[in-house]
């Protein structure tokens, strides 16, 4: 009997166009809920000896197909996640299918770092960003937000007179910042740096953006001489507001900081003439997060950083494999392999070169507008509705509200209600101290028709959660 590995590989055709036929019913389920509906994880038992792909995928569409949720659609509004583009999606099949080493070792191994270092460049293209960057890809704004501070951390040190990735972190590292996300908080504990760290910098009144006169005020209470990293927003995850981005770089020539602009989504607002002004002055900024599987529209995991060329030698001294023999002189130039965290990295540069290839600069202008067009459309319709408020201003493509006059528990009661309904799936967020929901329009399908649907849900849900609290999910699972 010969082995189903070998097996599946004399099928393979007859196996993947049975994946491709799911694929497009997937895509097409206009039925299949948005939001989560699993509750308990089934029992997975290690078969001895499998039976091979086909019935790997019968297992597969029988214990994990139903829970599946719509998140490449545009009614999937939680978190800030975009769908897959269809280009996006075959250059993904194909990332898997070549299964190359973008790792750029100096003529060795294969085209797959050009690849990166091409899409890198349509990026920057894209964004209006100078060939002043040299940028790359991980696997979101988690390693990006990580890798551009773990070189401003390399900054600092240069600065204080040591290597801290030979020796070691041994000084306190002032990071100033008003509305980080998370993500950053993440890498600076991930980076030896301490979360408690942080020297919160006040926001404008009713905004989430960084009161300039008080991060002066901050840097003069610093230490003489000493250096500091501004971590600014280039779109919050509530609001979408922006940090002065320009007002912080004439700063920065004033005080010396390093600055980092975390610009995971708010960066596409480049594409838009009536938003491209929030980003003026990112293009002089030490080092910048994109975030590729929220707005470019790309299959997860994708992001990008960009680091300036100025700060390369700081960077490969910080990532570099300085142990292995058999990856070359890490010193030699730039290469991926020693210019970010991961050794083993997938190609994923190469759905994000389909997607914009593709589709072009035009392409994302459309998407852009459409997604910006669809939240002003919903903030103006929750404005005129008796149920809702608003927990804040629309500045981009993210609606945070909540129904009037409803405690937290009943604002979670509420999310578990709508996501049980399936049709639209949104998270909860806080917002100035009130529990509400959010709505993130970054797929490449949304329509402003969409909202009138959107309406009837949000209402027929809070009528369904007020009538009937006692009987609604005390938690929403995320």
């Amino acid at each position: 009997m010969e082995a189903p590995l070998f097996t599946d590989e004399e099928q393979l055709l007859e196996l993947l166009n049975q994946v491709w036929d799911f694929t497009v019913d997937f895509r097409l389920d206009n039925l299949r809920p948005a939001g989560s509906t699993l509750t308990d994880i089934p029992e997975v038992v290690l078969p001895e000896a499998g039976g091979g792909a086909q019935d790997a995928m019968k297992v597969f569409q029988k214990q994990w197909l139903p829970y599946l949720v719509a998140s490449p659609s545009e009614r999937y509004l939680g978190y800030v996640t975009g769908g897959t583009t269809p280009a996006a999606l075959i250059g993904d099949w194909l990332t898997s299918a070549t299964d190359q080493n973008p790792q750029d070792l100096a003529g060795f191994g294969d085209v797959s770092a050009g690849i990166e270092r091409a899409t890198i460049n349509l990026l920057r293209q894209l964004f209006g960003l100078p060939d002043l960057f040299n940028g790359g890809f991980v696997t979101g704004a988690t390693m990006s937000n990580f890798t551009c501070l773990a070189v401003a951390r390399q900054w600092v040190g240069q600065q204080q007179g040591y290597d801290i990735a030979k020796e070691g972190l041994q000084k306190p590292i002032h990071i100033l910042t008003a509305t980080p996300h998370s993500s950053a908080i993440k890498a600076l504990a991930m980076l030896g740096i301490g979360s408690k760290n942080i020297i919160a910098v006040a926001t404008l009144p009713g905004r989430e953006a960084m009161d300039l006169a008080d991060l002066a005020a901050k840097l003069e209470d610093l230490p003489s001489g000493a250096p500091a990293i501004v971590i600014a927003s280039g779109g919050t995850v509530n609001t979408v507001d922006f940090d002065p981005l320009a007002d912080l770089i004439d700063l920065k020539d004033f005080y010396g900081y390093w600055l980092h602009v975390d610009a995971a989504f708010g960066g596409f607002a480049s594409l838009h003439p009536d938003y491209a002004h929030l980003l003026a002055g990112w293009e002089d900024a030490d080092s910048i997060t994109i975030d590729n599987h929220k707005w470019l529209n790309v299959p997860y995991d994708s992001g990008c950083w960009f680091v300036q060329k100025e700060h390369q030698g700081l960077q490969l001294a910080t990532f570099q494999n300085s142990a292995a023999p058999y990856l070359g002189d890490p010193t030699a130039g730039f290469s991926y392999l020693n210019a970010g965290p991961e050794n083993s990295r997938r190609l994923r540069a190469l759905p994000a070169w389909f997607s914009l290839m593709s589709y072009g600069r035009e392409g994302y202008e459309d998407i852009v507008d459409r997604c910006i067009e669809t939240a002003q459309s919903l903030q103006l319709a929750l404005k005129i509705h008796s149920y809702w408020e608003l927990l804040g201003p629309t500045h981009l493509n993210v609606v945070a509200f909540s129904p009037k006059g409803a405690d937290d528990e009943l604002v979670n009661q509420l999310a578990a209600v709508l996501n049980a309904r399936g049709k639209y799936f949104m998270t909860p967020t806080t917002l100035n101290g009130r529990r509400g929901l959010r709505a993130a329009f970054v797929n490449w399908q949304t329509e402003p028709h969409q909202v009138n649907e959107i309406m009837y849900e949000l209402n027929t849900a809070w009528e369904q959660t007020r009538l009937a609290p006692a009987t609604a999910p005390k938690k929403y699972r995320l």
